[in-house]
């Protein structure tokens, strides 16, 4: 569902920002510091209950304000639009509110709400850790499977709970058996879920990658943590004295990664930086095709657009963005690096931030 309207107050130097957006491409245009990427921090924070920025909420709340508050109004085929909001107090306090009632978490605004987010940052999905991209496995298997979320909440609790034992040290091999039986369970299905879904996505993310960099060659293989000639049973079962040694379980899905190849070696080892980026670019595209052949809509926040592309991989990023017919925010430090020419029939709306104060530009200037 595309935002209809956003209201911010108290984020950062985001003291009262009202902002209809266009449905469509929305171009915003500030200097560093203006306040634009907190723009796309608050719609972040809309979806996912955190920022991008920071995992400390302290920072993205104004300085001596008690709270930060993002509201939005959802656009829906035909109906009445769906009023949300999120409320960030300074204590930790989270408050989400759809429709006018209380949430019982932020995954209600992460399924009404689906955001993709490229960024500077998105480099971290090559450079980091297998968890950052377990993060993204996993939010698209979130909006692919209906019964994801449960199981992986689950599997993450009767994990916990065998670690917990492992740490007390001495352990009878009968009580840990017991556990195993629920965590093998859950964690066949959730390695079940995500290898399902690496298997749908890899052809939309090869399509794209070949429009974005005809002839680079990379192939995504996931790894389901452990080895994959061994049912999870009989891994965790060999891995059982190790286990007690360290005191933690050392194999399962919670060892999982996505990774990403070229024919030389791993993709971060063997591309350019601008390579990388089309490539984690392209990741992140697939990933919404995906979710809009299954009957769904997102968000696009693009984040200093020009930042290791030129003019000709922009232009390709920006046709493929059109193509998915989405709502897409992008910030730009200057209007002359933003190149490309939509069509006609898209309704492309330009902004100015100076100081943390928003402006649409008119009409003829958006035009020119």
């Amino acid at each position: 569902m595309p935002l209809a309207r956003l209201d911010i107050s108290h984020l950062r130097n985001l003291t009262a920002v009202r902002f209809d957006p266009s449905p469509h491409v929305n171009i915003i245009v500030g200097e560093n510091g203006s306040g634009k990427t907190s723009i796309l921090e608050a719609i972040h924070l809309l979806s996912f209950g955190r920022s991008f920025r920071s995992h400390k909420h302290k920072t993205y709340i104004q300085y001596e304000q008690p709270e930060c508050v993002v509201f939005a109004q959802l656009e829906q085929d035909q109906q009445p639009r769906i009023p949300v909001g999120i409320k960030r107090s300074r204590d930790g306090a989270i408050e989400v509110r759809i429709q006018g009632r209380a949430a019982q978490s932020v995954v209600e605004l992460a399924e009404r709400l689906p955001v993709q987010l490229i960024n500077p940052d998105a480099f971290r999905l090559l450079e980091g850790s297998p968890k950052i991209r377990r993060q993204f496995v996993d939010w698209g298997v979130f909006h692919f499977d209906d019964r994801f979320i449960n199981a992986w909440r689950d599997w993450q609790k009767a994990l916990k709970q065998r670690n917990s034992l492992l740490r007390r040290g001495k352990i009878s091999a009968n009580l840990l058996a017991a556990f195993d039986q629920e965590l093998i369970r859950l964690g066949e299905y959730v390695n079940t879920a995500r290898k399902a879904y690496v298997a749908a996505l890899t052809p939309h993310f090869e399509s794209v990658l070949q429009q974005l960099a005809a002839g680079l060659s990379v192939q995504l293989n996931f790894f389901q943590g452990w080895d994959a000639q061994k049912t999870l049973s009989e891994a965790i079962e060999h891995s059982y004295q190790r286990d007690i040694d360290v005191g933690y379980t050392n194999t399962g899905p919670q060892r999982a990664d996505l990774r990403v190849k070229t024919p030389s070696g791993d993709a971060l080892d063997t591309l350019s930086r601008g390579q990388q980026k089309l490539v984690v670019s392209a990741l992140k595209i697939a990933q919404g095709q995906l979710l809009i052949e299954r009957g769904r809509q997102l968000v696009f926040l693009v984040d200093d657009l020009p930042a290791e592309l030129d003019a000709n991989h922009r232009r390709r990023l920006c046709q493929l963005l059109e193509s998915l017919n989405s709502q897409i925010f992008i910030t730009s430090v200057g209007p002359d690096s933003m190149d490309f020419t939509w069509s006609d029939q898209t309704d492309v709306r330009h902004f100015s931030m100076n100081q943390g104060e928003l402006s649409q530009a008119s009409k003829g200037l958006q035009e020119s």
